[in-house]
């Protein structure tokens, strides 16, 4: 156990430490490129003296995280990003076996989190690691004094990047903020194969319902629903896809699943998945229309992609019918399931992403707060991408743990490439 002193934390109950000892190893142990930075990170101490807010979901995976900040030097405080996603056994090892302030309640109420939200912001961080980008907004907007303090700050998800550059564009993001979320070794493997999996295991976990056979809708075909779309099918769904990019809409149809608006779709689904990062994707109208016994979930980052309130409306009644699944019985008699009251379902209804993926997801957050503090004072104010070569890096380290090797250029295949002059 850490001798240091924890300077606050709120978590459900620091009797479940050991097994989140457990479930924390168990994670690490799928994720190699993490465990190679935090060896490095406890020799050079990167982040000595600096304080660190992170605002998180609260899983073993983030756990690996959160210990390699620690061993880089880091003074650290770890809140939920998401009232249903945190693990509380996790919560409680990190607490009372590394000493780390934890402020995390899995069913927290969302006045709860607001004060999770300020209990991070008063530990006056130097850098900020956010998800969703409610920590940056919250600073912003009531504590613009703290930001000269601040170094930088990264983004797990493309919810947060949008709101990034919401504040970019109004001038407001004053320090360098690196979207973390658009590393190549973050989406297109952690939104795609992890939210894809995740996604599909949290449905199944809540319901317990065959997918095979069954009329899937995603609406959205960015990464994230690329992942929904495809495990679905791998498990005998036949998938709708809803789009308004017309570049996504015709990849989902190369892809092989038909698209079409929601407002058509909503009276053929049997399960919906909203991944778009909007608010109010599937709406009253949309409600109205759906079959009976239809289920509906979000793996958004925020539940407002679900108009709820206005499901509420046009329904008789509400009740829990299994955890994390209420159903509302509409005025025409039909049944609407909701899982996880409309937050993030892979979270709240299951355990998220496998390690493996979020390995390169986490080295990409390890690598960005680093690059953040060596380049201190030389990054203008907004949103940064990693650079190209730490991307590589990640993708060349994860390879090495699989234990795959890559072909190399001979000199004159490099001489070729260089070369404008050589044709046919």
């Amino acid at each position: 156990m850490s001798n240091k002193t924890v300077v606050g934390s709120e978590i459900k109950d620091a009797g479940l430490a050991a097994m989140g000892k457990q479930r924390i190893e168990w994670a690490g142990a799928d994720m190699p490129v993490l465990r190679m930075i935090r060896e490095r990170f406890a020799k050079e101490k990167p982040l000595k003296g600096l304080r660190l807010s992170v605002c998180a979901h609260v899983t073993s995976e983030t756990a690996n995280l959160a210990t390699t900040f620690v061993a880089a030097g880091a003074e650290c405080i770890l809140i939920a990003s998401n009232p249903l996603s945190t693990q509380d056994d996790v919560a409680a090892a990190l607490v009372e076996e590394h000493g780390m302030s934890v402020y995390a309640i899995k069913g927290e109420d969302i006045p709860t989190y607001h004060r999770h939200v300020q209990k991070a912001l008063d530990h006056k961080p130097h850098l900020i690691i956010d998800d969703g980008s409610d920590l940056v907004a919250t600073l912003l907007q009531e504590r613009p004094e703290q930001v000269k303090e601040i170094i930088g700050t990264t983004e797990e998800t493309t919810t947060g990047i949008t709101r990034l550059r919401s504040m970019e564009r109004d001038g407001a993001l004053t320090f360098p903020a690196i979207a973390v979320n658009d590393a190549q070794t973050k989406h297109m493997f952690d939104n795609r194969y992890g939210t894809g999996q995740s996604t599909l295991d949290g449905i199944i976990r809540a319901t317990n319902r065959l997918i095979a056979g069954r009329t899937l809708v995603v609406l959205g075909y960015g990464w994230c629903g690329k992942g929904c779309a495809m495990r679905g099918r791998g498990l005998g769904a036949n998938v709708i896809v809803t789009e308004v990019d017309p570049i996504k809409a015709i990849e989902a149809v190369m892809d092989g699943f038909r698209v079409m608006p929601i407002a058509e779709a909503a009276a053929l689904g049997d399960l919906f998945i909203t991944v778009t990062g909007n608010r109010h994707v599937i709406d009253e109208a949309h409600f109205a229309k759906m079959k009976d016994g239809a289920i509906v979930c979000n793996s958004g980052h925020f539940d407002l992609e679900l108009n709820l309130v206005a499901l509420q409306k046009i329904s008789n009644g509400v009740r829990e019918v299994r955890n994390l699944m209420e159903e509302y019985t509409l005025a025409n008699g039909n049944r609407v399931y909701v899982l996880a009251q409309g937050r993030l379902v892979n979270l709240s209804c299951a355990e998220g992403h496998p390690a493996s993926v979020m390995d390169m997801s986490f080295a990409n957050q390890a690598l960005a707060v680093e690059y953040l503090v060596k380049n201190k004072g030389k990054l203008a104010g907004g949103v940064h991408v990693l650079p190209v070569a730490v991307d590589e890096e990640i993708a060349a380290l994860k390879l090495k743990s699989l234990g795959v090797e890559l072909d190399t250029l001979t000199p004159a295949m490099t001489e070729y490439m260089a070369s404008w002059k050589s044709g046919t």
